[in-house]
């Protein structure tokens, strides 16, 4: 029986992957024994090739669901849907993420076994650097899906295995610890590695770079909440070394962007550039979501569609309703897809006579735009109200046709005199239920602006989920009848466990304890 759980080695990741060689750079051949001379090559597998976008945007807000006439583009997409336990394996899925990340996370463990056996060379601190970053990403990975979002219970929460070194043994026992522990051990790897990593590379936009890594601590340190608040200081401190002096000048030109052909490949193959600035850490992966979220006849059951695009790309903010990046709706009578035009679909082709194909995209893990916002929450969070609306209003210049600045004034009269969201009748703000304490109403309304520009920026990326688990936002299932009303079929509230994704059936099987439920 195939256990997912059990690291494997790099020689069989080469077999696993090699079909997808025009994507991802290659492993070593399984005939080379691993010396201090080729642990570059090995960290080339050292980044998961699974991406959370589909299992975080069906699992969010942003997908509501249309007539049966319309279908699912699989059973996967309908299960993360509903929020149900899925036994899919397909590309996009959990038992993918976690087979991925696990193989990722056996390659930085070669990789340190390696550096330590030749007596931690100066010549290969960077190589160690990468390596503890990138198994550090993919436990953060792991713990965002299959975890609860971190708080206070977070040192009883259930964790999901950190592994810190090579499986040798055949039927080893794994325990998944406490979410407590695993974020313990990402920060000790994210640390020790940021103080090695270097930016030679030779195309450095697909390795954790000194700003990738520190992007990824500004998210980390977001996620993992101090009673203290003393995180917000360490987002604010690792997204300034990102952004610079003149963070205005660092995020992504979106009118320019904007100003491409909204038709084909042209503006998502601009937005993942590799030689564009915002983007910190591009990574391929194994997908088929340009064309699940695309605004083709495929996967139109669930879909991020005109009701929900109120709130995200067509939504009316403190700042209006300009924004430089268009909008693609499907053609059908009823449309079931508004979408913003930033990722698309590669293929491989398997067999030409069959027309089967392996679907692959290129996921922009880390950008300037999304740290900013990072530093804006933190701000917002110690109650820096200035600096946090200063930030809001770099994201503002940049996303928007906005001339207006954003003042706390605006801010409090917008989200301050609006409703809160019901699923029939909805708005931008989503009543609030964190763990941790918000102080007053001027920190709710800057928090409401934050994530609504948190959700615009990432829209399609799959990082509204965790917003919406950091924040114990209530979301619900709707159905979008012909007739224009909408039926509720279920709600996911701050307490329901089904917001921990389920560990794949295979690694239940082999012992590993699942996430609880309810339902």
């Amino acid at each position: 029986m195939k256990k997912y759980i059990i690291m494997a080695s790099v020689a069989a990741l080469a077999i696993g992957l090699s079909s997808c060689s025009n994507f991802l750079d290659e492993l070593p051949d399984n005939r080379t024994e691993l010396n201090e001379n080729n642990v570059g090559k090995i960290l080339l597998s050292a980044y998961p090739t699974t991406a959370i976008c589909e299992m975080g945007e069906m699992s969010s807000d942003n997908t509501d669901a249309y007539p049966n006439r319309f279908s699912s583009f699989n059973r996967l997409q309908e299960d993360l849907y509903k929020w149900a336990d899925s036994a899919e394996q397909d590309q996009d899925s959990p038992h993918a993420l976690w087979e991925s990340c696990y193989m990722a996370i056996s390659a930085c463990n070669e990789v340190l076994k390696v550096i330590e056996d030749a007596g931690n060379p100066a010549s290969l601190s960077a190589e160690k650097g990468e390596a503890l970053v990138c198994r550090a990403y993919a436990h953060f990975l792991l713990a965002n899906i299959f975890c609860n979002a971190y708080s206070s219970q977070a040192s009883s929460d259930l964790g999901i295995p950190y592994m810190k070194t090579i499986e040798t043994t055949v039927s080893p026992d794994y325990q998944r610890g406490t979410l407590e522990e695993v974020y313990q051990n990402i920060e000790k790897d994210l640390l020790e590695g940021l103080d090695l990593v270097t930016d030679i590379y030779a195309v450095p936009k697909y390795h954790f770079t000194k700003k990738a890594a520190q992007a990824f601590a500004a998210r980390f340190y977001l996620y993992y909440v101090k009673s203290d608040k003393s995180n917000y200081t360490k987002v604010i401190d690792y997204a300034t070394k990102v952004l610079g002096s003149n963070p205005a000048t660092s995020v992504r030109d979106w009118k320019s962007l904007g100003a491409l052909d909204i038709n084909g490949s042209v503006q998502p193959n601009a937005y993942v550039d590799a030689t564009n600035g915002a983007n910190l850490l591009l990574v391929s992966a194994g997908s088929y979501w340009g064309y699940v979220h695309a605004p083709y006849g495929l996967g139109e059951r669930y879909a991020h569609g005109p009701k929900v695009g109120n709130e995200t790309c067509n939504s009316v903010g403190p700042w209006g309703s300009d924004y430089y990046m268009g909008v693609w709706s499907n053609s059908s009578a009823l449309p079931t897809k508004i979408v913003v035009m930033k990722i698309t679909q590669y293929k491989e082709v398997v067999d030409a006579v069959a027309g089967t194909i392996n679907g692959h995209m290129i996921n922009a893990a880390f950008t300037t735009d999304e740290t900013l916002l990072c530093r804006a929450e933190a701000y917002a969070m110690k109650e820096m109200y200035p600096q946090a609306i200063a930030d809001l209003n770099i994201w503002r210049e940049a996303y928007t046709r906005s001339t207006t600045p954003l003042t706390t004034e605006s801010i409090n009269d917008f989200y301050g005199s609006m409703e809160y969201y019901t699923p029939t009748e909805s708005t931008v703000k989503k009543k609030l239920n964190p763990d941790f304490t918000i102080t007053n109403e001027t920190q709710e309304n800057v928090i409401h602006c934050i994530l609504h520009a948190r959700r615009l920026t990432t829209l399609h990326e799959g990082l509204r989920w965790q917003d919406i688990k950091r924040y114990g936002i209530t979301i619900y299932r709707r159905l979008m009848n012909d007739n224009g009303t909408i039926t509720v079929t279920d709600k996911l509230e701050p307490n329901d466990p089904r917001r921990a994704i389920q560990i794949p059936s295979d690694v239940i099987s082999a012992g590993l304890k699942p996430n609880p439920r309810t339902k």
